[in-house]
This record gives structure tokens, sequence and C-alpha cells, in this order.
């Protein structure tokens, strides 16, 4: 495995990846039963955007960057820029979170938090940011095995019946990482059928993930709503055009929530012809 993320943090895939991550947060938080969240692909949690990794792509100058400059209004779009600034004032004004620190970030002293992390350097370093944080533990390991290993989540004689489950795998190998991605959404679903269960995916051609809605479609939930933001037209396959997330038992009304938010996303950040979309694959019951 040779992906890292910190080439790409704070990318506008990271923007839309972290704005839904602390929505669904906020939505977990809103009752007071203790809830679970689980990050397959946790990479080292947190990053810095002067580090030669994000100087050499420079990615987050049309990410974070743009979108601090225009601040957008929509209350999810400010709690993401909150966060950031959190982040930046306990770890440099060059600090970017990864969703691992973002979920601790947002969640409870009465939630659980397992991050996990397959390279093994960046699982020590996430091991180590945080060490002194009792919630959260790391996994130095394959997080699609930690689905069978971890679901149901239970804690000593605590059971969770609500939480979410973050799956952000590299797609170094797109139609591979697909079908395991998809293969891994449906056995945590048959485990813990009541979770929330949000994937992150990439967009070159959007005609190109139709296989990939229609196998979402029909996965064992009760809900399936896709959000995607296009930077840019789609046309080309050569690049990264945009990214999605698909949410599956996604809270209630939280589609109505996300669609001023991902307009405010693709005015700050878009391009001539972006382009946003939140519709249900599968309605809600």
């Amino acid at each position: 495995m040779n992906y890292r993320h910190a080439f790409h943090a704070g990318n506008h895939a990271d923007v839309l990846k972290h704005v839904v991550v602390l929505a669904l947060c906020e939505a977990l938080a809103a009752k007071p039963a203790p809830c679970f969240a689980l990050d397959t692909h946790g990479g080292r949690g947190l990053y810095r955007l002067d580090g030669e990794a994000a100087q050499k792509t420079g990615e987050a100058q049309d990410g974070i960057a743009r979108l601090q400059a225009q601040a957008p209004r929509d209350p999810a779009v400010q709690r993401y820029l909150a966060a950031v600034r959190a982040c930046r004032a306990q770890h440099g004004a060059q600090a970017y979170p990864g969703s691992p620190w973002l979920l601790a970030h947002a969640l409870r002293a009465q939630d659980r938090i397992v991050a996990c992390e397959l390279h093994p350097e960046e699982a020590q370093l996430l091991r180590s940011r945080f060490a002194g944080d009792p919630r959260v533990a790391v996994h130095a390991g394959d997080g699609y095995a930690a689905l069978k290993a971890l679901l149901p989540p239970r804690h000593g004689a605590q059971r969770y019946a609500r939480g979410l489950v973050l799956i952000d795998p590299p797609y170094e190998t797109q139609l591979a990482e697909f079908d395991a991605a998809l293969a891994a959404l449906r056995e945590g679903l048959l485990r813990w059928p009541q979770g929330t269960f949000a994937l992150w995916y990439p967009i070159k051609q959007g005609r190109a993930l139709q296989p990939f809605r229609r196998a979402a479609a029909a996965l064992p939930a009760k809900s399936a709503l896709r959000l995607e933001l296009l930077v840019r037209p789609d046309d080309s396959p050569l690049r990264m055009n945009g990214s999605g997330m698909l949410v599956l038992n996604a809270p209630w009304q939280f589609d109505a929530a996300m669609r001023p938010a991902l307009d405010a996303l693709r005015a700050a950040l878009g391009d001539a012809g972006a382009a946003a979309c939140v519709d249900w694959l599968r309605p809600p019951p």
C-alpha cells in the first residue's frame, strides 16, 4: 500500500467528506445515549499543510484554503470551519484534521471511537495522537476486517444501538476498491443493521459510477443517500473531478440539511461547470 493521505489533506474531497462526517456526528450527539464510531481508514489523524507532501501537490489551496477565504454561512459548512479553527488552536496554524481527529472533536465523553490504519508508520502516528484519549482505540490493521471483529459494537457491558461507520479507502485500484467497499457495507449492515454507514468515493466520470449506484441501492439498508460534489465538469477520465459520499441509514431529514451545504460548497469550490447533488438511491420508508 503506497497511498499517503498527507499529499491530499484539505483538498475538495476532504472538505466534502468532513462536512458530512461532522453533520452525522451532530445528529448522533443530539440524543443522550452513548454512540460508537468506527473509522476504517484513519490515516495519521492530523496533517500539516506546510509539510513537504501537502506542498508538493498544493491541493489544499483549492479546498480548505478556498473555503476559508469565502466562509459560506451555511450551518454545516460553518461547523466544519469551526472544527478546523479548533484544530489549529491546538496544533498550529498549518494543521489540518483527519477524520479520527474530527470524530474525537465532535463526539462526547460517553462515546467510543475506533480508528483503523493498515500502514504501520501511519498507524503509529495515529496511536500516538490519541494516546491520552480513553475514548479512542487505534487498531493497526485492515479496516475491512475490523467490521467483522467490532460489529455489532460493544464495550464491556455497554452495547451501542446508534453510531457511525466511516469507510474512506484509498482507491488505488478503483474497480477492486469499489467491490471491496460494497462487500464491507453489506457485511456491516448484516451485523449492525441500525448503524449509519458512510462511504467516500472519487468521481472521474459520473456515468462510470452507475453500476456502483445500482449496487448501493440494493444493499440491505433502510435508506441510501448519495451526496456528490463535482468541482469541475466530469468530462476528463484522467483526473478526479469530484467526489461523493454514500450514506446508508441516514439520520432523519439529513438530506434537507445537506442540500444547502453542498450548494454552498459548489459555489465556493467549484470552477465553471461545477455541480452538486443530494438524492435518494433508496428513500427511507
